[in-house]
């Protein structure tokens, strides 16, 4: 509810600063008595004031049993900069209970509730002690069975006044509204679904590290268990989580498998939701002969991280034994059935989205059998809200809309005085119901979060979860008759068709790979994850975008980047051409080069293997027939099974073969000069070695004693 604070004379620092402050007024259930929650009242904020919050809470969760005595919790909450001196609160109750659903919106929703034409008798009043800025009082405040005596069952219209806070003797109150539960002497059981999933970063499987993060001791899925344990909650399982655990083997970190092993050992009934919480409903719209799945989980699975198990021994004929065999056969991995089976699992059960028609719990049937149950929104039926019902022959187990929201909200909220407020709403929810009339058993059902707590999970379910039943019971109830409102959401089956319209390119595509499946079994598990029954239409949105931008990506991450203009120097070559591979994989490739002009002959195609996340040159052998003259070549690739990859790219040949001819001439002729100069050389150094050697012995004849005589 909304309560604006309005401005009247001047007022105190303090109202200036908190005008429009919001106000939360919280009635909490019975200390003697009890089970269900309270309810928050909000008045109008300006988001640069700050805000005074108000909050009581009477009993358990705003249920008391008729003529019974409880207690009130008063909590005032000072979020402005100055501090608040003592006040006083009074808590009323209207004598007249809501009649119905829309009365009970209109009471929580009306900012004005000073004009209820109702009457209200005082119940209790309590004095609050100065609030220092940014602090918090508490009291408690009890409330006889004199002041409840008298009313019989039903939501009963409840408000909080707080006033004297300031000083300002012109000061409006602050005045929120809340309701309390005066509930049967007995009432139909109530069975609680709790969706237990994870989501990964890459739209795949869990990441061993985030497995880690999520089964640590302060981890989401460790809450999610602590949260239903000791509870009668029935948990819907994506069974991606424990696929995800095995898929790791030996290598799975020690909290996941712990977490694992947990989650079998629990009591809780239990069933399986589709894999990656993929929406059946949209499937059906879309179409689709049978249910999605993952085309299979090998990729992810490594035998180096599994058992090898020990080769059969095989007798002789003479009957002695058999020897142990010293080899061991391979390790026997796990098939995917194996992989996402959900231990204890009741099987045939679904939950959709419940934007469905008649046509789709056909389609239902055709998918998995005659047997299956439907959980749905009470939102999309008419008739009954009996948690068991059948719809044109088909059994179907329908959720309370109204108190499944109020307590989605409740488990998703960690602040306890807001936590209690909308479990009282839950309650007031459950007993307009109709639920406490006929006693027939309620089904709510948690919508999907993945960042609860594990005290706020636990303390919702507590709240209305009745021990000892769940599926089994809610099942076995008498059916009630329903029928659909709902109508099918053309959008999200129009997506699906069109993120599997992908499939078959990316098929074509992953030829290129040994093994087709490392990219087509991710690209499936993504698709899937995309129409998950959790996202809601912003997120889905995403999703969406997100495959499509991801099958362009991978569609464009193998091509032939462009080239400049090859010079052909020689009659024969082989020319290199580059082969871009940004897949994670390395890829298997065909080149093939068509020339325009049959002047240039070349040998295609050629065929490489490209390593992942590299730019590999693949050489082709050419052949010229001219001299010289420009030619272009088409470049195209494609898979080892013939088909196309990438566009074709063309590149420029300059064939210049007769500079080959010209440099051998030129070349030959410097061999020639550099012989002659070196013959030349040798030549002139030996005639002046020779002449240098008759002048010595010349000179030596001159200087001999007979030439000296002879002188």
């Amino acid at each position: 509810m909304t309560a604006s604070i309005p401005e009247n004379g001047l007022r105190a620092r303090l109202l200036r600063l908190a005008r429009r402050s919001v106000v939360v007024a919280t009635v909490l259930g019975l200390c003697a008595a009890g089970a269900a929650g309270a309810t928050t009242a909000t008045a109008a904020t300006d988001a640069d004031d700050p805000s005074v919050e108000l909050t009581v809470s009477a009993g358990t969760r705003g249920t008391v049993a008729p003529g019974s005595a409880t207690t009130a919790s008063l909590t005032v909450q000072n979020g402005s900069d100055v501090p608040l001196s003592s006040g006083r609160i009074t808590v009323e109750l209207g004598g007249t209970p809501l009649g119905d659903e829309a009365a009970l919106s209109a009471w929580l929703d009306d900012a004005d509730t000073a004009g209820t034409a109702d009457t209200f008798a005082q119940i209790g009043t309590d004095t609050t002690s100065p609030v220092e800025p940014d602090a918090t009082v508490a009291s408690t405040l009890l409330i006889p069975a004199e002041a409840l005596a008298g009313l019989t069952p039903g939501v009963y219209p409840l408000r909080a006044t707080l006033s004297g806070v300031t000083d300002d003797a012109d000061e409006d109150p602050v005045v929120s509204t809340s309701v309390l539960v005066v509930s049967e002497p007995a009432a139909g059981p109530i069975a609680i679904v709790v969706p237990i999933t994870a989501t990964p970063a890459d739209g795949a499987l869990l990441s061993a590290e985030e497995l880690t993060t999520l089964t640590a001791a302060d981890g989401a899925l460790t809450a999610a268990l602590d949260g239903v344990s000791g509870t009668s909650a029935v948990l819907a399982i994506d069974p991606a989580i424990p696929a995800a655990i095995r898929v790791l083997g030996s290598a799975a970190p020690e909290p996941a498998t712990a977490w694992l092993r947990r989650l079998d050992a629990l009591p809780n009934e239990r069933f399986a939701l589709q894999f990656g919480d993929a929406d059946l409903t949209a499937q059906s719209q879309a179409g689709l002969p049978a249910p999605l799945s993952p085309t299979t989980l090998a990729p992810f699975l490594d035998p180096s991280r599994f058992t090898a198990t020990p080769a059969t021994p095989t007798p002789d004929a003479s009957g002695a034994p058999a020897p142990t065999p010293a080899p061991t056969d391979g390790p026997v991995l796990p098939d995917d059935d194996a992989l996402t089976t959900v231990d204890g699992a009741t099987a045939g059960v679904i939950w959709p989205r419940s934007s469905l028609t008649d046509a789709d719990l056909a389609t239902f049937a055709s998918y998995f059998g005659d047997s299956t149950v439907t959980i749905l929104s009470s939102s999309s039926t008419s008739g009954s809200i009996g948690g068991h019902s059948t719809i044109d022959g088909h059994d179907v187990l329908v959720t309370d809309a109204a108190a499944s929201g109020a307590l989605s909200r409740a488990a998703s909220e960690n602040d306890s005085a807001a936590r209690q407020a909308l479990l009282a709403e839950a309650s007031a929810h459950l007993s307009l119901s109709g639920r406490a009339s006929t006693e027939a058993p309620v089904l709510v059902g948690l919508s999907r979060d993945e960042t609860r707590s594990s005290d706020a999970l636990k303390e919702t379910i507590s709240a209305v979860d009745t021990l000892g039943f769940g599926l089994t019971g809610i099942l076995s109830a008498q059916p009630a008759v329903t029928t659909l409102t709902s109508e099918a959401d053309t959008e999200r089956a129009a997506d699906l068709q069109r993120m599997l319209a992908g499939e078959p390119v990316l098929g074509d595509f992953a030829t290129l790979l040994d093994d087709p499946q490392l990219l087509l079994s991710p690209k499936r598990i993504q698709i899937m994850r995309a129409s998950g029954v959790g996202l809601g239409d912003t997120a889905h949105d995403e999703a969406v975008e997100a495959v499509e931008d991801a099958t362009a990506s991978t569609l464009n991450a193998v091509d032939i980047p462009p080239g400049s203009t090859i010079q052909l120097l020689s009659a024969n070559a082989d020319l290199p051409f580059a082969v871009r591979n940004d897949l994670p994989w390395p890829v298997n490739v065909r080149l093939s080069v068509s020339p325009s002009d049959p002047r240039l002959e070349v040998e295609s195609p050629q065929e490489a293997t490209v390593q992942a996340g590299t730019t590999q040159r693949i050489k082709v052998p050419v052949s010229a027939r001219v001299g010289s003259g420009e030619v272009n070549l088409r470049l195209q690739l494609s898979s080892p099974t013939g088909v196309t990859i990438g566009q074709v790219e063309s590149v420029r040949v300059s064939v210049r073969a007769e500079w080959e001819t010209i440099g051998l001439v030129v070349f030959g002729g410097l061999i020639v000069l550099l012989l002659g100069l070196g013959t030349i050389r040798t030549v002139v150094r030996r005639r002046r070695e020779r002449e240098t050697s008759e002048a010595t012995d010349q000179d030596a004849v001159d200087s001999s004693p007979a030439a000296e005589e002879h002188s």
